[in-house]
């Protein structure tokens, strides 16, 4: 696990799209795992600014959503196809290239396992972009959830909601299911990509990054993951014993590995 911490917002956004931008100019069919949230919009937003200059072309680019809620309907601007759409949108994608598991299903464990089967059918996510809930959740998986977990529905706790709750209109028009892809799901993609900002998740950072790997904070088992890189601000890294050890190695890094 890599942790790299910087000054604000706009500095670990950039680096993630850097990472990004490297990956689809090597491999230009690459496979994105895409989340929503506040965490990625600055990298949605700095790759819209690398297309438009023309660094990127993302046209071959496929991509799969980390979870979806249930019963939205369509065009619900906090659906999250919806959501991703928007903030893709202009980048010269095919109309099919982004999936997302179907909230609007009728057979709801059989929309999981049919979402783990087109990932699979797709080689895979080369990188997942995550945040991180105030619980440490990672995704929709929620504290106690199996770190070996597949897609699957998962009720939403009362944090959780109301974390989410600036999105809506209303606290209570945050629904209570959502599909998410699972811990194992997660950790099958080859680049795990984190970004955590603000002092309200320097607590979830710190037992992410040093503490013991345990479904009481799930992000806790990308310590177990080859490439995992952890972005975080000044804030959101306050709480880490080590946070000497992770500036000095990130400065002594050679340029040429990027993230």
């Amino acid at each position: 696990m890599e942790v790299v911490v910087l000054t604000d917002a706009e500095q670990l956004a950039e680096l993630a799209t850097d990472a990004v931008v490297a990956l689809v100019r090597a491999q230009p069919s690459a496979v994105l795992g895409l989340a929503t949230g506040s965490s990625p919009l600055g990298v949605y937003a700095g790759l819209r600014l690398r297309h438009a200059a023309g660094e990127v072309d993302l046209s071959r680019v496929r991509g799969f959503l980390l979870d979806e809620y249930v019963g939205l309907p369509p065009g619900h601007p906090e659906r999250y196809r919806e959501v991703i759409r928007r903030e893709l949108d202009g980048l010269g994608l095919a109309d099919d290239a982004v999936q997302g598991p179907d909230g609007l299903s009728h057979d709801l464990p059989g929309a999981c396992a049919a979402y783990e089967r087109a990932i699979a059918a797709s080689g895979g996510v080369d990188l997942q972009l995550l945040g991180i809930g105030t619980d440490g959740h990672i995704g929709f998986n929620e504290p106690g959830s199996s770190l070996a977990s597949r897609t699957r529905v998962k009720t939403l706790t009362a944090q959780t909601r109301a974390d989410n709750a600036r999105f809506f209109a209303a606290p209570d028009e945050v629904p209570h299911h959502v599909l998410t892809q699972g811990l194992g799901t997660i950790r099958e993609a080859r680049h795990l990509v984190l970004l955590a900002t603000g002092a309200g998740k320097a607590e979830a950072v710190a037992r992410t990054v040093e503490g013991a790997v345990s479904a009481s904070c799930p992000a806790s088992v990308l310590q177990l993951h080859p490439h995992v890189s952890v972005l975080l601000d000044e804030a959101a890294a306050a709480g880490l014993q080590h946070l000497a050890y992770y500036r000095e190695t990130w400065a002594g890094k050679p340029a040429w590995q990027g993230l």
